[in-house]
């Protein structure tokens, strides 16, 4: 079996003589038949964006003048609550908090840690309130420059497998998968993934994609701790670690569900081709990449099956917005759904846009011009066609990560 090492890469990397592709141009080369040899690839760069439940935060901060408070029992960032500990800070007046992305506001369901991770970066200014254990209520405001320490701690990332979902019910189903609701009857369909550019889709077993590895997460350089919570052969994720402080917002924040705040992240993994074997694996393509479609109240109990191809195909990535057909409405209804707030006041923020599709598909006026897609399915021996009305994974950005990294291996700047 043909192979190399890691030094003849990284000293082709040196010279300048290294053939570095990100998923997304390999595999157009895979699809137009015209895929370089195993001689004539020497890293693939993948990515995945999507919403990722198991992501937490450990952030230290000070609150107050020391000596004020002996620590604190209870602590909220705009409403959001955060665990006080481990360390317990005693009369210095800063607290250790382990934040959670999927945490909700006491005020708002919809805002919860990812929407206040992402506010954080951007600079703005978080209320802070501190109930110590000596029954004191502290109040403060913070910024990203008051805050000392900053950690991200994904217990379950760049997921290889997930599943789609309908609704074959009749009443509408509330659920972390849908941006809202689910209505029944078929009416719609909901999935994440990104396919053929997820990192553990190109590398399976793990060849490459090891413990203690190099990854980019948010755009900051991180590592991987290991397998997440509910990795197996199967199904496998990452545990992954970064310094928040160095993250891009524009590569994460929350994400609104039927069920309230979640939070999206943005990873990026090379894979250097050191052997035939690792090379194989990355010719895998969408239409290689299945997965169930299952009934979103049942969730385990595949109705059928579909790939990532009839899925993503060549689909919009972006909603273009036609302001003259927006018309004055007593409420927005794209307002309300846009699980990223990228729409507000008549104006389509795309930096915060996530190419969900859920404006195209509630716009009461059609002033969002977007081909989301629709599926073919079997099921119970019925043909049916569904709308894809909403993506919680995005391509756009992973594409971007991806192609971040590719330059940066080229320039040294990321070592293998």
């Amino acid at each position: 079996m043909k192979k190399r090492d890691i030094n003849q890469i990284n000293e082709k990397i040196d010279n300048g003589e290294a053939n570095i592709y990100t998923a997304e141009e390999f595999k157009k080369l895979i699809k137009e038949d015209s895929a370089p040899t195993f001689e004539d690839v020497d890293v693939v760069t993948t990515g995945t964006c999507g919403v990722m439940s198991g992501t937490a935060a450990i952030l230290n901060f000070i609150v107050s003048e020391p000596g004020e408070f002996i620590r604190a029992d209870k602590v909220y960032l705009n409403g959001v609550p955060a665990y006080a500990g481990p360390c317990p800070n005693e009369w210095l007046g800063e607290v250790d908090v382990i934040l959670h992305g999927t945490a909700h506001s006491l005020n708002d369901k919809n805002y919860g840690g990812g929407f206040l991770l992402k506010d954080i970066m951007e600079g703005k200014s978080i209320d802070v309130v501190v109930e110590s254990v000596d029954g004191k209520t502290i109040e403060n405001t913070i910024t990203r420059e008051d805050i000392n320490r900053a950690q991200i701690v994904g217990s379950r990332m760049a997921f290889k497998n997930y599943t789609a979902f309908t609704n074959p019910g009749s009443e509408a189903v509330s659920s972390i998968f849908a941006a809202v609701p689910l209505e029944g009857n078929l009416s719609g369909l909901t999935f994440s993934g990104c396919g053929d550019l997820n990192p553990l889709e190109n590398d399976l077993p793990h060849n490459v994609i090891k413990t203690g590895k190099k990854v980019l997460l948010n755009d900051a350089e991180a590592f991987i701790l290991g397998d997440g919570t509910r990795s197996n052969p199967q199904k496998p994720n990452l545990m992954l670690s970064g310094d928040l402080t160095q993250m891009n917002p524009y590569y994460f924040g929350g994400f609104k569900t039927g069920e309230g705040g979640e939070i999206f992240n943005t990873v990026a993994i090379p894979i250097p081709v050191l052997t035939e074997e690792i090379y194989n694996n990355l010719l895998i393509t969408d239409s290689d990449v299945n997965l169930p479609v299952a009934d979103i109240k049942g969730r385990h109990l595949p109705l059928t099956e579909t790939n990532y191809y009839q899925l993503w195909k060549d689909y919009d990535l972006r909603p273009q917005f036609d302001r003259n057909k927006c018309l004055t409405c007593d409420s927005c209804d794209v307002e309300k759904v846009c699980p990223t707030n990228a729409f507000s006041a008549k104006n389509l923020d795309l930096s915060r846009c996530f190419g969900c599709g859920m404006c195209a598909n509630f716009c009461k006026h059609d002033a969002f011009d977007m081909n989301v897609g629709s599926i073919d399915l079997e099921i119970e021996d019925n043909s049916v066609n569904i709308p894809i009305i909403c993506r919680q994974s995005d391509r756009l950005r992973a594409n971007k990560l991806s192609l971040k990294l590719k330059k940066m291996i080229k320039s040294g700047e990321f070592k293998l």
